[in-house]
């Protein structure tokens, strides 16, 4: 009897293996619902509920525009800053992550280091720093700069693992130093990824920061917190229109900033 192999078997029954993915992803999506217990009846009848909430943030108070302001200018600050921590921190830890670079006991520290930072909240960093510096801008500031470094760690630490070796290896055989490989090799590679990176982030803490404000670390978030947990929506809905028209302006700008650095 004529027996095939694992490689033959998919050359003679190119659907096999697409059927089972599908079959596979059919039994984790099947899994995850069941663990969701979603109740249909429930969400049909708190439609009405729904509707009555939405229909309390309008029309939106413009008298608060110049409060909305004011703290979507400290939210910018925040993440200006922030993520400028969090890159030049950043930097370090992704260049002990990489493959290609460091050995595998300082991977072993800067990946845990990584994982670390990543799996705390955000708004946890929130309330650590809002009981170490009290309420107010310093305190979310720190935190998003902490949680820059979880995520931007990362993205700089793939941007150096995409590096063209074979170009590497052609200064080391013209006798490059190790710093002139780095300026000359691998910096012009990984500079449009890196700042395409950092934008984003830029953009990403902008949300994070309005977030934070609701553990009183400062910016618009606080603004926001304090109009809902005082049932003024109307005012509410005034600071999320503010931040929606600034953080549509920062994603079209960073979009075209980063397809500008991917083309150089």
């Amino acid at each position: 009897m004529k027996k095939f192999s694992n490689s033959q078997i998919f050359h003679r029954y190119p659907w096999f293996m697409p059927s089972l993915v599908f079959l596979l992803m059919i039994g984790v999506y099947t899994w995850a619902l069941q663990g969701l217990k979603v109740d249909l009846k429930l969400l049909k009848d708190s439609w009405p509920f729904i509707t009555d909430f939405i229909s309390r943030l309008f029309p939106p108070n413009l008298q608060v525009l110049d409060i909305a302001i004011k703290g979507l200018i400290e939210t910018v600050q925040m993440s200006v800053w922030g993520t400028s921590i969090g890159a030049v921190l950043s930097l370090p830890i992704a260049i002990a992550s990489s493959n290609n670079i460091a050995p595998l006991w300082l991977r072993w520290i800067a990946n845990l280091l990584q994982n670390a930072v990543r799996s705390v909240p955000s708004i946890i960093l929130g309330l650590i720093f809002v009981a170490a510096t009290g309420l107010g801008a310093p305190a979310g500031t720190l935190a998003l700069s902490i949680y820059t470094i979880g995520y931007l760690a990362k993205f700089y630490q793939q941007a150096i693992e995409s590096v063209d070796y074979h170009s590497l290896e052609s200064l080391q055989v013209i006798g490059a130093s190790k710093i002139q490989i780095a300026q000359y090799g691998i910096l012009p590679q990984i500079l449009p990824l890196g700042l395409g990176y950092t934008l984003w982030m830029f953009e990403y803490n902008i949300r994070a920061a309005s977030v934070l404000g609701v553990v009183g670390a400062g910016g618009i978030g606080f603004q926001l917190k304090s109009y809902i947990d005082g049932f003024e929506y109307t005012k509410a809905t005034t600071m999320m229109l503010v931040l929606l028209v600034v953080v549509t302006v920062i994603d079209w700008f960073s979009s075209k900033l980063r397809r500008y650095l991917e083309s150089i």
